[in-house]
């Protein structure tokens, strides 16, 4: 999201708040990526599809930019990721936010690689009603599953709608997955509201 020419002092409110969305992606990233090698053949490509996003997600929220290879770069791996979720499509309609992610991604490095060549750092606010519809969908999404994971954590408790034959470790599980899913909904909400 921010190119060479923006400058952020190390400890500027801007800076931490940018680092800490990094922090957020790759943490988010990097658990997607543990349950991709654990998880079944079934499941292993939504949580593949997760990793790419929020390690790439990571890549671009990078407050020093990530030079003049990162666009491209991210811009083609996103690509891959929404044909990769189009792929996923095959399985159900729930796949649909994977494509509605791998594109929004895509199009903010597009974003950013039109930025720089029009000599900007990053990229510019890009077509109104795009960068709208994303902001409402993410809002909505973030919305609906903070609503969600706040029930799901609700009906955890002791007695309270409890799974006969599934140990307390699925829930966790689940509900931490969930968690992840919600991080890099607002990440990709915060990447938004910066262009």
């Amino acid at each position: 999201m921010h190119g060479p020419a923006m400058s952020l002092s190390p400890f500027s409110a801007a800076a931490v708040s940018a680092w800490l969305l990094v922090l957020l992606c790759a943490v988010s990233g990097t658990y997607c990526l543990l349950r991709a090698r654990r998880a079944d053949r079934r499941t292993r490509g939504a949580a593949a599809g997760e990793a790419v996003m929020g390690l790439g997600m990571a890549a671009m929220a990078v407050p020093s930019g990530t030079g003049a290879w990162g666009p491209p770069i991210l811009l083609a791996v996103f690509c891959g990721a929404a044909l990769h979720a189009l792929w996923l499509l095959r399985g159900g309609a729930h796949h649909a936010h994977h494509l509605v992610g791998s594109l929004a991604m895509a199009y903010m490095a597009l974003e950013v690689t039109a930025g720089a060549g029009r000599g900007h750092g990053h990229g510019g606010p890009g077509l109104p009603l795009v960068t709208g519809a994303l902001l409402v969908y993410y809002a909505g999404y973030v919305l609906l599953g903070g609503a969600r994971l706040v029930t799901a954590a609700g009906a955890a408790l002791p007695g309270a709608g409890a799974v006969p034959g599934a140990g307390p470790g699925a829930a966790a599980a689940g509900e931490l997955t969930r968690a992840c899913r919600l991080a890099m909904a607002t990440g990709m909400l915060a990447m938004l509201l910066i262009m």
